[in-house]
């Protein structure tokens, strides 16, 4: 494993030795640096402890500790935490919406295309835009209210204004920057400004837990229509 100064710097936990191989070919092929690979979860925590990188690409389902607890840890440790990416077969975890809920920044299906990974591993890291925005929504609708280990993130939307209140609708859509700016007719940096806002006043880490957001707190429904008054 190389240290390419000033590369965006990745540690991938898999349990499996052909993803890792895989994953940390593609991506140090693009000038991104895997400063570490794990095996488990537990390994993980401390790949991440030891090597602090961007970002963690975060397997579900591993021995000795799974990705959900071990993004868990990651994401309660101190300040300088990465962003986690979960990767996922999407129909068999249930834990994907847990782990979205727990901090985790998005997630990738493992069959993604190389040009995926590297474009979703630096677009996470920059915070610009949700990733499989569509796939996502479906998820975190299916999941969204269930009463199982995911606990609500409860946040109080009062603090927003109706602008601010309507960007979130959409972005709980799928809707990434440039559609938003297209649809609301205001420019990207307008749109980022309002995304920013949103983020600030409920107190989360990036658009992924705004949409988690919209959801449990009703203000947009599990068939994906928006609720509630301007």
């Amino acid at each position: 494993m190389t240290d390419l100064p000033g590369a965006l710097r990745v540690v991938v936990a898999d349990d499996q030795a052909l993803v890792r191989t895989g994953f940390r070919m593609i991506l140090t092929a693009d000038g991104i640096d895997v400063v570490a690979e794990a095996t488990n979860g537990a390994e993980a925590v401390d790949a991440v402890r030891r090597t602090r990188p961007d970002v963690v690409l975060m397997d579900i389902r591993m021995p000795e500790m799974d990705g959900l607890e071990a993004t868990r840890r990651i994401l309660t440790g101190a300040a300088g935490e990465p962003q986690v990416i979960i990767l996922t077969t999407f129909d068999l975890d249930h834990y994907v919406y847990a782990a979205l809920s727990a901090g985790a920044s998005g997630f990738l299906l493992k069959d993604v295309t190389p040009e995926h990974l590297v474009a979703a591993v630096r677009m996470i890291r920059s915070g610009d835009a949700l990733l499989a925005p569509a796939i996502t929504r479906r998820l975190v609708a299916r999941f969204a209210g269930r009463g199982d280990d995911a606990a609500a993130i409860h946040r109080d939307l009062s603090a927003l204004t109706p602008r601010e209140l309507e960007v979130l609708r959409l972005l709980a859509q799928g809707l990434s920057n440039a559609e938003l700016a297209a649809h609301l007719h205001l420019s990207e940096a307008t749109v980022k400004t309002h995304v920013a806002h949103i983020l600030g006043k409920l107190g989360l880490r990036d658009r992924v837990q705004a949409v988690v957001v919209a959801y449990q707190t009703g203000l947009v429904s599990p068939s994906g229509t928006a609720t509630g008054a301007d």
